[in-house]
């Protein structure tokens, strides 16, 4: 049996049937099976993952019982076996049907002979196959070609033309490039170009942030350059948090809703390890993350500690300098990361949401000092939870004035999608 797509198998089975993180499945059967290929796992994986809805809907046109009351073997062996014909030209037609049927003999005992057929029948019929129809539903035919549930689709429209929400959508299924944040606390740009390079990766400058690089190549965080603090990974959009801060040496930092602490860290790497900053989380398990990263990376100015992001810490009112709030979202913006997030459904969560991201911002805005900087971002692209909670923020606090906002697009910019919000408390009120 191929270890590879055994590996793919378990992974795509806990994430559909045990609601596992895609990365975090990955790893774990990547470890566990030790296939001689990752990055073919990561392919297959990520690729169906990526194509959930248009698997589905494809089977649908060869099943006549159709994908809803399938099992979950059964489905995810159709699924891999499809997109392997379909997508993976390294793939030979024999090998996806042959090692699916392996597969099927195994984990889906007296299916095998259903998955076989199933497969061949794609082969034949592959070109029959066609999407719903652009002219009578827009929302339809990019929600199937793309694999993203109708709603996201219907919000993008409404802020973009077709044609711009289609660049989204295809810029969202694509793999995105490792990009590192150098520590420079420890190294310098051209040291650590250099000693990468030494190492057989390939080094390319970042377009958005002067400490990004983008890598290619394999074993990245098992070198000993990461082991010794050397860099971060983090996504050029996520840096840009800590850019648009401007935090100085000797500032008081208060970091809300902190975990997993990549922007925590970066704003204490810009601050030379000096002043103090204070990160927080409700979960007290994530902050443990944060301080063992401190650690590797040589920074000593974070204290973390537990607290409900939503109420008022009244020792430190007016305390800090500087103050990030990054919400809990709906993570639109790194559907590229995590695939998963495409199949949301639309529920009444989603829809308070903005509510308690904006009890989130007035609450922590009681720690800036006067003159001092609020900032305000999301991982996701979705005007109800950005510029609709900063302007409702603006209306109902007056001493707070917007300097600058941004938000960053895949397929512009070439990053995750986030929105960053810069705001600046008075010094006096008129």
């Amino acid at each position: 049996m191929d270890a590879n797509r055994k590996a793919a198998y378990f992974t795509l089975v806990d994430v559909e049937s045990k609601k596992s993180y895609s990365n975090i499945a990955l790893n774990h059967h990547i470890k566990l099976s030790r296939p001689n290929s990752p990055a073919f796992v990561r392919e297959l994986v990520y690729g169906v993952l990526e194509n959930k809805m248009l698997l589905d809907y494809i089977i649908d046109q060869l099943v006549p019982t159709g994908t809803a009351k399938m099992r979950v073997n059964d489905l995810v062996l159709l699924r891999m076996g499809i997109y392997q014909l379909s997508s993976m030209d390294s793939v030979p037609e024999y090998a996806a049907v042959n090692e699916s049927v392996i597969l099927a003999k195994k984990y889906a005992k007296g299916r095998e002979g259903f998955i076989n057929a199933v497969l061949r029948h794609y082969i034949k019929s592959k070109d029959l196959i066609n999407l719903p129809d652009r002219r009578k539903d827009e929302v339809s035919y990019l929600s199937t070609k793309y694999s993203y549930e109708p709603w996201i689709v219907e919000l993008w429209l409404d802020q973009y033309t077709p044609e711009f929400v289609e660049e989204m959508l295809k810029a969202g299924n694509k793999t995105p490039e490792t990009t590192i944040r150098l520590n420079w606390l420890k190294v310098m740009k051209p040291d650590l170009i250099r000693q990468l390079r030494e190492r057989g990766y390939e080094v390319e400058e970042g377009k958005v942030c002067e400490n990004a690089l983008h890598v290619k190549g394999s074993g990245l965080l098992e070198t000993a350059l990461y082991k010794a603090g050397l860099f971060s990974v983090q996504d050029e959009a996520s840096m840009l948090v800590s850019v648009m801060m401007e935090p100085q040496h000797g500032d008081v930092v208060m970091d809300l809703c902190a975990a997993p602490g990549g922007k925590t860290l970066a704003i204490a790497e810009r601050m030379n390890n000096t002043g103090k900053i204070y990160a927080s989380d409700v979960y007290k398990r994530k902050l443990t993350q944060i301080d063992n990263e401190a650690k590797r990376l040589g920074i000593t100015n974070i204290e973390t500690y537990t607290w409900d992001a939503t109420k008022i810490n009244s020792e430190m009112v007016e305390k800090a300098d500087k103050v990030l709030v990054d919400v809990p979202c709906s993570g639109l913006g790194v559907v590229r990361r995590k695939p998963e997030i495409k199949y949301k459904k639309y529920t009444e969560e989603l829809d308070t949401l903005p509510q308690k991201q904006l009890a989130i911002l007035s609450a922590s805005s009681a720690y800036v000092k006067p003159g001092g900087v609020l900032i305000y971002s999301t991982c996701t692209i979705n005007p109800y939870e950005n510029q609709r909670v900063t302007s409702e923020f603006l209306r109902k606090n007056k001493s707070f004035r917007k300097e600058e906002s941004i938000q960053l697009l895949p397929n512009v910019n070439g990053t995750d999608g986030f929105y960053i919000c810069k705001m600046r408390k008075e010094n006096n009120l008129v």
